[in-house]
């Protein structure tokens, strides 16, 4: 039996056995899908045994996703452009370590059907996933993309990392035609302070935490009158990518994934 873990702390929120053990049974695949939480120094034993094949692959999670890097022997192009990997294959020898949170967020918004090109985006966070959305903001030809962290010099190593790219204090709120909750505030009900005052509406608030559904970020949007949207869609077409990868075959997307993952 081929077995998969997804790796992370925390990890308990994580769906992705449910979505992956759903379709690993749909497609008659003989594997097994596990969610691990791992101290950091846990995690280059963990990856060798993948390399080892004890393991046949896994995912990775906050706060992780740049840390498993130095332990990888190469990187796909989306990987090595965002310095950051969600997804590791075994692949003629080599551990691979690929990012499919960048074509799980274009994905995602393709198919709400609302056009990033032009568009003002403001991230909140700058860790974990955020720099895979900068890519894929990029490929959508945003016009301009800003970062407000709580501790600047993160914002401030993305403008290195990245070309225009704009950075304002934490709380402050610029013109903006989209805003993504890319840190973990909301996971445990927390709400985020936000100067709400000349956000208005025709907005798209967008928050990558898919569980739970409706977070307190997605609530304000909400209440203000604007677009919101959790982040299933990208998580599902994250995941849709790591399982062609690993076993060749494109699972099935359907409303009945999404009522799936809703039960939780």
């Amino acid at each position: 039996m081929k077995k998969y873990f997804v790796i992370g702390n925390p990890i308990s929120h994580s769906l992705s056995p449910k979505l992956h053990n759903h379709w690993l049974e749909q497609n008659n695949i003989n594997g097994v899908y596990e969610k691990i939480k791992l101290e950091e120094n846990e995690i280059e034993n963990f990856i060798y045994k993948i390399k080892n094949q004890e393991i046949n692959g896994c995912n990775v999670t906050v706060p992780y996703k740049k840390t498993v890097i130095p332990f990888l022997d190469k990187l796909s192009l989306e990987a090595e452009q965002a310095q950051s990997v969600n997804t590791i294959c075994f692949n003629n020898g080599d551990l691979v370590g690929h990012n499919t949170d960048i074509s799980g967020f274009q994905k995602a918004i393709n198919s709400l059907n609302y056009k990033i090109k032009d568009k003002k985006i403001l991230i909140l966070g700058a860790g974990g996933v955020v720099p895979s959305l900068i890519v894929a903001l990029n490929k959508l030809e945003a016009s301009e993309i800003t970062i407000s962290n709580r501790t600047s010099k993160k914002a401030e190593d993305l403008k290195i990392q990245f070309n225009k790219i704009n950075t304002v204090s934490w709380g402050e709120v610029p013109d903006f035609d989209m805003i993504i909750n890319a840190t973990s505030l909301g996971l445990n009900n927390e709400t985020i302070d936000l100067n709400t005052s000349n956000i208005g509406e025709d907005k798209f608030f967008y928050d990558v935490i898919y569980n739970p559904n409706e977070t307190n970020f997605l609530k304000l949007g909400k209440k203000l009158g604007n677009q919101i949207e959790n982040g299933k869609l990208m998580f599902i077409y994250q995941a849709f990518e790591a399982f062609r990868l690993w076993h060749g075959v494109e699972p099935n997307v359907s409303k009945k994934i999404l009522k799936l993952l809703d039960h939780d």
